[in-house]
């Protein structure tokens, strides 16, 4: 028997989307996992996909949809954020803060909005402007290509 109850509300920290994820949101978040992890699994890319993980171990921090990790340095290298029109303003500010602030070791950051097919990418020292890109320059690869 536990005697120290908490909320699941005070122990899991989840963004806006949640659990309440629409199915294109979580199937587009499966499909680049899935592309994106047999390219880690034979060395093609150095980061591990992983979705939905908190940036950090050890205390509540965002949780990206996709990152991609870095075991050697410990850090996350890359994220990746699904949203609908009404998420993408606030998903581009999140990313270029996340990059910006340079606490977790964020080198690159996109947004892909599922209503438009639309891709921004965010790079570290870009000085806050997005391009419309699908393309990582860290891993040379079209993240576009994964989905269909």
């Amino acid at each position: 028997m536990y005697t120290n109850k908490f909320p699941l509300t005070s122990m899991v920290h989840e963004d806006e989307m949640g659990v309440n994820a629409p199915f294109i949101h979580q199937r587009t978040i499966a499909q680049l996992t899935a592309g994106l992890y047999p390219l880690y699994k034979t060395g093609k890319i150095p980061f591990e996909p992983l979705p939905e993980m908190m940036l950090t171990e050890g205390y509540a921090t965002p949780v990206p949809d996709v990152l991609l990790y870095e075991y050697e340095k410990e850090q996350t290298r890359i994220i990746i954020e699904i949203c609908q029109t009404s998420g993408q303003k606030r998903d581009l500010t999140k990313i270029i803060k996340l990059i910006d602030e340079d606490l977790y070791g964020i080198l690159e950051g996109f947004v892909y909005n599922y209503k438009t097919a639309e891709w921004f990418r965010y790079r570290k020292g870009d000085g806050g402007l997005i391009e419309n890109s699908s393309f990582s320059e860290i891993l040379q690869l079209d993240l576009n290509s994964f989905l269909n």
